[in-house]
């Protein structure tokens, strides 16, 4: 085999390319398009981890190759692989369609090669994705860099026994699924690297392509980095798939699993040897303790640190948190989700629990102690929320606005949650209690909604307060008072202002349009949709907000070219020495089966 594993990350609807579609706001305020080409971060650590024990690990983003060449051939590319097993990801659910017609497509092509299935919803989904008879195996959990090791050893040995792996589900050779303890929680992830970018640059000069692993489309462009602190949350969010109950229930993840502030910093160091871009510090590290962020604080101010950090908030913060840490960080940003200004509905749904004179209090010291930039966002279609109340969050907009002396360095969002509820959520498993109408309840539920021509259809919920219908005219409603708000205020120009609201009012007409085809009988349906494809293509990316507004103005995305070559031979040197390693333990396994052979004959 030229690979023991290759990792491959579809797009959110497989034929996306084909298939007409108004995306509208749905990843606006995340870096990947509506095609939800960024991959998740856990797919680097699990390469890393492997071929840091002698594998060979490919990452193929095939959902950024489809997207980046309309004419990027997936099964021609697929069909050349040589390798022991696939892994697809499933983690986040709007990838029920492209994942498991990728797995169609490798079974067609490999009928013999295993498949292997793994991300926060498949391990929800496990038992109706063992059906698939595209899927062998599924990987539950939330860590599972040993246990993938474990498998691939397995897969080596030529057994068709998985009994001994945890967190496994697979099929016996009867053909019965088999779901084996769901027992493998580290709680320490200091072993692994996450995301794995040793790996990622490695595998650019290992394998010679550098179009295959890239996160998503333009990070050549704009090289955004991040770090993890920790899997699991202390938070108890109600529409959260990765709030606390949620990792209970769906991972066995009764606590914190944490990268210890020295590994943090060490990622950090690296980064800076190749990038310049912004360094995002995902969840909030106050979730760990205050020793836990004074540590990390305390050696960020012992390193030379030349990016600039950003910083999530999931509560309140007062001004000493601040205070630390203008003292050792040169240049950092905030992101808060705030979802709604209604103090009620936001304790209600564990978010930012606090009066609104907190939320202001808590800007006022970030921008106190020099924050570059904070971005705050807000929804439509939480919990307990109704039409007049989206529209109201612009009004707390300018009052936070007004209260913070106008500064500019606030940036204000809002989006819909969109187009799923998370599996695992409270929201999702209590719907009527949390005052949802669920949808979709299956993973073929899910895989047909994402597939509907416009996002409206793709909503796989309606609430109390909202129909499918209010939900969508409730955000463009918000987000064109937004606009308006961000124009008198000087936040954007005069042609930003434009293009949002010339866009805001083509998606209008395209929902109006979608709905009338709808109507008609399927072959009428299907002619209408495919003659609106191409007009609608221009205003799926940033329809509520402008292109830039999310960026961070960056002088220099990457350190130097010779930075970047030394590191991809140091780590090239590194690989071949673990290689050597491996095959000389290999050797020596075969000469002992040898003896022992001998002497039993």
């Amino acid at each position: 085999m030229k690979y023991d594993l290759v990792l491959l990350h579809a797009p959110s609807v497989y034929d996306f390319r084909k298939n007409p579609l108004l995306a509208g706001p749905i990843s606006d305020v995340v870096p990947s398009s509506p095609v939800f080409e960024m991959y998740p971060i856990g797919l680097t650590s699990i390469a890393e981890y492997l071929e840091r024990n002698g594998m060979r690990v490919r990452i193929i983003n095939l959902a950024n190759r489809m997207l980046m060449d309309e004419n990027f051939d997936v099964e021609k590319k697929l069909k050349k692989i040589k390798t022991r097993a696939f892994g697809i990801d499933l983690h986040w659910l709007p990838h029920a369609h492209g994942s498991i017609e990728v797995a169609r497509i490798v079974k067609q092509l490999h009928p013999e090669t295993p498949v292997v299935f793994g991300g926060l919803s498949a391990t929800y989904y496990h038992r109706e994705l063992i059906q698939y008879p595209e899927i062998d195996f599924v990987m539950r959990g939330d860590a599972t860099e040993k246990l993938m090791l474990q498998l691939m050893n397995q897969m080596k040995s030529g057994t068709s026994q998985f009994g001994g792996i945890p967190n496994l589900t697979w099929r016996n050779a009867d053909g019965q699924a088999v779901c084996n303890p769901l027992t493998h929680v580290p709680d320490n992830l200091d072993e692994f690297d996450i995301p794995g970018y040793r790996y990622a640059i490695k595998s650019v000069f290992k394998y010679k392509n550098f179009l295959d692993p890239l996160p998503y489309n333009g990070w050549l462009q704009y090289p955004n980095t991040a770090i993890l602190t920790a899997k699991g949350c202390t938070q108890s969010c109600l529409i959260c798939g990765g709030s606390k109950q949620s990792y209970k229930d769906n991972c066995n993840r009764k606590g914190l699993a944490l990268r210890s502030p020295k590994k943090l910093v060490e990622d950090i160091q690296f980064i800076q040897r190749f990038s310049r871009a912004p360094i995002f510090i995902l969840h909030d590290i106050r979730q760990a303790g205050r020793q836990y962020v004074d540590e990390f604080l305390e050696r960020l101010g012992a390193i030379n640190l030349k990016n600039e950090l950003v910083f999530e908030l999931f509560q309140y913060a007062n001004e000493s948190f601040f205070e630390k840490i203008s003292r050792v960080v040169p240049k950092y940003s905030i992101e808060l989700t705030l979802e709604t200004h209604d103090e009620k509905i936001r304790r209600y749904n564990g978010k930012f629990n606090c009066t609104n004179d907190k939320v202001i209090e808590t800007l006022k010291s970030a921008l106190k102690h020099k924050c570059s930039k904070i971005d705050i966002f807000f929804m439509s279609g939480i919990p307990h929320q109704d039409y007049p109340s989206v529209l109201k969050n612009v009004d707390f907009c300018e009052q936070i606005h007004l209260a913070c002396g106008e500064d500019k360095r606030l940036s204000y969002f809002i989006a819909p949650l969109a187009p799923f509820l998370d599996p695992a959520s409270p929201a999702f498993e209590n719907p009527e209690k949390y005052g949802y109408k669920k949808l979709c309840h299956t993973i073929e539920d899910h895989r047909r909604q994402i597939t509907q021509p416009s996002w409206k259809y793709m909503l796989s919920f309606e609430t109390d307060y909202m129909t499918r219908d209010e939900i969508v005219h409730s955000t463009y409603d918000a987000a064109k008072l937004l606009n308006d708000f961000k124009l008198k205020y000087n936040l954007i120009d005069k042609k930003t202002y434009n293009e949002v609201n010339k866009n805001m009012e083509k998606s209008l007409v395209y929902i109006e349009k979608i709905d009338r085809i709808m109507e008609l009988p399927e072959e009428e349906k299907a002619i209408g949709l495919l003659m609106l494809k191409e007009e609608m293509e221009n205003v799926n990316e940033y329809s509520i907000c402008g292109k830039h507004e999310l960026k961070w103005e960056v002088k220099k995305n990457y350190a130097n070219f010779l930075s970047l070559t030394a590191i991809g031979l140091e780590l090239l040197a590194t690989d071949i020495a673990v290689n050597l390693k491996q095959k000389y333990k290999e050797s020596m396994q075969w000469i002992g089966k040898k003896k022992v052979s001998k002497n039993l004959n």
